[in-house]
């Protein structure tokens, strides 16, 4: 008896044994897997934080709040077909193994070996903030993954549900949306004006007055594209024009990617490749894709998809995840 109670008193000294009802500090890097926590050594806000944005959520997470719950979205000009904005990844399963995952309950081994796509997308709305407006309250969409300017993430469903994001790799794929007002045509430039400015440093990224407010994590944040002149480039055989992302998304960016390689082994840190190396600039012929495992842009999945369009640079994330992994 002494024994015992000498042993639970060492374990209570040493810290073993946690006191109920103590709080756990989280870091605030993290992204949530099968319930689990990784680190990314990035700022991430999940759908559980203040400031988060919910997937899970049935009602409009922006207007009024007498106006958002589901009837009322029923009864309005633009309803939706479905309260929620995401469904189970349930291709190749049998029946025993939806069972056992219906209602999410996924192991993480199990999700690993389905998951082995991470699909880069751009918002074309210019804010994280606005892209969640957009995508769950208006479209009845959703992604796992939204990247702001400042390089915040915000993680709005755990990665073991099947976001709405990129047709047919939905069931396969983790997707971000990446903040920038997107690729235009060369012939429509003027497309980007109320996007960039120019101040005494040089380009500054500006937001037209119907998305503000930005929502930005960071105060005072100013934005301005990693490399300060427009790129134009041919997406499915299109000529585009676009300002390239903020350096703090490559850097998040980076991060994000490198972690979701080390937790999924299916998924590898390359991307689409033509023969000579260069990342291909158009949609993969169907049985490529159903072969491919790793990184992606959306345009690799879809023929009318251009993102992350031609200013992406695929180098400089290759380069920081390599820094990073």
């Amino acid at each position: 008896m002494r024994i015992g109670c000498l042993f639970l008193l060492v374990i209570a000294l040493t810290g073993c044994v946690q006191r109920a009802g103590k709080s756990l500090a989280r870091k605030g890097d993290e992204i949530i897997v099968c319930g689990q926590l990784f680190h990314t050594g990035t700022r991430v806000i999940t759908w559980m934080d203040p400031g988060g944005y919910d997937g899970y959520r049935v009602e409009r997470r922006f207007g009024a709040l007498t106006n958002a719950d589901w009837a009322a979205i029923q009864a309005g000009k633009k309803p939706l077909e479905s309260p929620n904005r995401y469904s189970l990844r349930r291709d190749g399963l049998d029946a025993a193994q939806l069972q056992a995952v219906r209602g999410g309950g996924w192991q993480l081994d199990d999700l690993r070996e389905r998951v082995d796509q991470f699909v880069l997308h751009f918002d074309a709305t210019g804010t994280s903030r606005r892209c969640f407006q957009v995508l769950h309250d208006e479209r009845g969409l959703s992604v796992h993954f939204m990247l702001d300017v400042d390089g915040t993430l915000y993680q709005t469903l755990d990665l073991k549900e099947r976001a709405w994001h990129a047709t047919t790799s939905n069931t396969r794929s983790v997707g971000v949306e990446i903040a920038q007002a997107g690729a235009f045509p060369v012939t429509q430039r003027r497309r980007l004006e109320p996007w960039y400015t120019n101040d005494v440093s040089g380009v500054v990224l500006t937001f037209p007055d119907w998305i503000l407010p930005t929502g930005f994590a960071t105060p005072g944040f100013i934005g301005r594209p990693a490399r300060p002149e427009p790129i134009i480039g041919r997406i499915q055989g299109t000529d585009l024009i676009q300002y390239d992302f903020t350096p703090e998304q490559y850097a998040a960016l980076a991060r994000l990617s490198a972690t979701l390689t080390r937790i999924f082994p299916h998924l590898r840190p390359d991307f689409p490749r033509n023969p000579d190396g260069t990342v291909t600039r158009e949609v993969l012929p169907p049985d490529q894709l159903k072969s491919y495992q790793g990184i992606l842009g959306h345009y690799h999945v879809q023929a009318n998809k251009v993102d992350p369009g031609p200013a992406f640079d695929w180098e400089r994330l290759e380069q920081g995840m390599r820094r990073v992994r």
